[in-house]
């Protein structure tokens, strides 16, 4: 009968790693590094994707220009085709006594904020006072609703233009389309698309930009209401060249757009976790080629090699799990909702329990896999020789 495997005590790891305090910092701090370097870009993947997700309300409808699904702002339909919609539609729902249909002029711009004034390219949407019946998550959460010359900034505009958020405070003015603009409020879109735009009255925005066109016409379907019902409209409407689509199709084919984005991130991942492998193998095997003759005495007290391996595995182990939680720690505290300009807008970096546990076992992951060739190289020396090599 086999005898049973003895290890070394837990303490006995745990201990080594006090002995050698300088090494085992800079493990620590390397593990670390790559940690947190895993859990920023794992938090940017996450946000890019929440904010694509939830922008999309499947009770809108978008009506734009026909072949125009990805691209809102090269959209033209005629001015009149909010009132069109809203007599020829029976699904359309009426709040207040008002259709809930929403005609926008949405266009990406030079925007000069801040003291610096630099022109930084912007989105800018101009509304009517419908806007808030069909898009239901935004919320004005300072100031008021704009009037002629003036804007509502979305809480993440600042980011959008590359300014501090002070710079779109109420009072403040911003500058685009040859006219300068008064701020009047602030308003939250639920962490959606909408976050990183300048709302201001469709009149002037048309006035300022000499055009009487408009992007699109988002239309609240009513309770039980079919989306077909608006795709059939703009079928028959042939002369109006007209496609409509739902709210979250078009946010799915922006999410399919990005795609290439999104796995340049996770190849990026993958290559800084291969340098932490590396790094964690440099440093293993130095910390081992320093313990050879340690090993070879605790071979010749009667412990087995995959006893000892095994303690360096746990050694290795306890380093990135402290240097995991500490990088964790880190980004919840520092990167958790940092805002991060791109294309669309911008969006927060997302450092949530997922992002954190898939972090956090990779790190445990490089670790172990640090360990083990290192480990196995030691356990292979002969005693006798270990004992010598150091004198």
């Amino acid at each position: 009968m086999r005898s049973r495997l003895r290890l070394l005590p837990w303490e006995y790891g745990v201990r080594n790693l006090g002995r050698r305090p300088a090494r085992s910092l800079l493990t620590l701090a390397a593990l670390g590094t790559v940690v947190l370097m895993l859990l920023l870009i794992a938090g940017f993947l996450r946000g890019l994707e929440t904010s694509l997700a939830g922008s999309g309300d499947p009770d809108v409808v978008l009506v734009a220009a026909l072949g125009s699904q990805d691209s809102l702002e090269n959209s033209s339909i005629a001015a009149g085709t909010a009132g069109l919609l809203a007599a020829s539609l029976a699904g359309v729902q009426r709040r207040f006594g008002t259709a809930a249909i929403s005609p926008e002029l949405y266009l990406g711009t030079h925007v000069a904020a801040g003291p610096e004034r630099r022109n930084l390219l912007g989105l800018v949407r101009g509304v009517t006072p419908a806007a808030p019946l069909v898009r239901r998550r935004v919320r004005i959460v300072e100031g008021r609703w704009p009037g002629p010359g003036e804007v509502l900034a979305g809480r993440l505009a600042h980011a959008k233009l590359g300014c501090r958020p002070e710079a779109l405070a109420a009072g403040q003015s911003v500058r685009f389309e040859g006219r300068s603009w008064r701020i009047v409020g602030r308003f939250a879109a639920g962490g959606t698309a909408f976050d990183a735009e300048l709302w201001c009255p469709l009149d002037d925005l048309q006035q300022a930009t000499k055009r009487q066109d408009l992007s699109l016409a988002a239309v609240l379907l009513a309770p039980g209401a079919a989306a077909s019902e608006v795709v059939g409209f703009c079928a028959e409407r042939t002369d109006l060249e007209l496609q409509a689509m739902r709210e979250t199709e078009y946010y799915a084919l922006l999410e399919k757009h990005y795609r290439p984005v999104r796995l340049l991130g996770w190849l990026v991942a993958g290559l800084v976790a291969a340098a932490g492998v590396f790094a964690g193998l440099n440093t293993m095997y130095g910390a081992v080629a320093g313990r050879v003759r340690e090993l070879a005495a605790l071979q010749a007290l009667g412990f087995r090699r995959r006893a000892i391996a095994l303690s360096l595995v746990q050694e290795a182990a306890l380093l990135a799990v402290a240097g995991s939680l500490l990088a964790a720690a880190a980004a919840v505290a520092w990167a958790d909702g940092l805002a991060v300009r791109f294309s669309m807008g911008a969006f927060r970096l997302r450092i949530d329990g997922p992002v954190v546990l898939l972090a956090c076992g990779a790190g445990l992951a490089l670790g172990v896999l640090g360990a083990i060739p290192p480990a196995v190289r030691a356990m292979r020396a002969q005693v006798a020789e270990s004992l010598k090599a150091v004198g």
